[in-house]
């Protein structure tokens, strides 16, 4: 196995060469940056049947974010690490597809950078406006890659990265009837968000019941959990967004359900805890001391593997009929202020 000189792409890779037939792994495509080249890999366990439920976990789409793809890649060993002996899981295999992309900007990792070597936002870069006004630079912007938040050029082509995604999600998650994603990031706030679409738009998004009855099932399931549950236009709009994108194309098949989450980790937790990570641009998304970095991780494994059951039994809780209606009106009154 040849090095890359990334921490994660190289734990990664070593995973890949000592799992040996128990997934599938392949590259989606070859980055380049400068002289090195890197590989956007993808691994994907379980049943591949359309019939079945399928959940995408994404990680590293901002260079700078290295604790997602640290998450990402800390659960994917502990998938690998249970296949071994734990049956429950090797059943749920056979009803779930499971579907990892650890490092999705493998060369902003490497130039620690939020964009891509091109200068391009991975996370703006969907061809896709808001309908309302967004926030200046921070929403999306066609002013030039020296500026953070870069969407990309306005007639050009998605970015290898992005296009690569929307590949893998056409081929392994919107052809599942039942699909979910969990993007992790770091970096907003002082709390754990899970966000879900719109970001393009303050408008509530079709399937606001499912995502009313997930954050049910989590209240039961981790009682105490600190996740604030929310549409991301709660907090700001964007331009470009990845998941409106994608989850807008899975809208025009009315027999798919496709549910994209992200997780955004509090960052200002671990800066107020240690004030001196606000002097590293590294520190100001990541943990640097290594007991918290454990801590994030077993924190957040728990609820990835909430996660994949949830997928795994969406009949159980998706609501259907009245119950749907039911779910959707409080759903309005959580998070729109009442009815429309």
């Amino acid at each position: 196995m040849i090095e890359t000189g990334i921490h994660e792409l190289d734990e990664l890779e070593q995973l890949v060469a000592g799992a040996g037939s128990r997934f599938e792994a392949r590259t989606l495509c070859e980055l380049a940056c400068g002289e090195q080249c890197f590989p956007l890999r993808a691994i994907a366990f379980g049943n591949p049947d359309p019939s079945v439920p399928a959940i995408g976990i994404f990680g590293g789409v901002h260079g700078l974010e290295r604790i997602g793809a640290q998450v990402v890649i800390a659960f994917l060993q502990s998938i690998v690490s249970r296949l071994r002996w734990d049956t429950t899981l090797n059943r749920q295999l056979e009803r779930l597809r499971l579907v990892f992309v650890p490092v999705v900007n493998p060369g902003g990792m490497w130039r620690r950078t939020r964009a891509n070597p091109n200068g391009v936002d991975l996370m703006r870069n969907a061809p896709l406006d808001a309908r309302e006004k967004a926030p200046f630079l921070i929403g999306g912007h066609r002013l030039g890659p020296r500026l953070p938040w870069y969407r990309g050029p306005s007639a050009g082509p998605m970015e290898a990265e992005t296009a690569a995604v929307c590949q893998l999600v056409d081929d392994e998650l919107l052809s599942h009837r039942f699909s979910m994603v969990v993007d992790c990031h770091s970096g907003f706030g002082v709390s754990d968000r899970i966000w879900f679409p719109y970001a393009h738009t303050a408008e509530p998004v079709p399937h606001l019941a499912e995502m009313h009855a997930l954050l049910e099932i989590l209240d039961q399931t981790h009682s105490h959990h600190r996740y604030v549950f929310e549409p991301q236009s709660r907090q700001y709009l964007a331009h470009g967004d990845l998941w409106d994108y994608l989850y807008l194309r899975a809208l025009e098949q009315a027999d798919r359900v496709f549910l994209p989450l992200t997780l955004e980790m509090g960052s200002w937790l671990w800066v107020k805890k240690n004030p001196r990570q606000l002097f590293s641009r590294h520190g100001i998304f990541n943990p640097l001391i290594e007991h918290r970095r454990l801590r994030v991780l077993r924190r957040h494994l728990s609820w990835l593997d909430f996660m994949t059951r949830a997928a795994s039994g969406h009949a159980l809780w998706t609501p259907v009929g009245d119950e749907r209606e039911l779910h959707r009106q409080r759903a309005m009154q959580r998070w729109y202020g009442g009815p429309q």
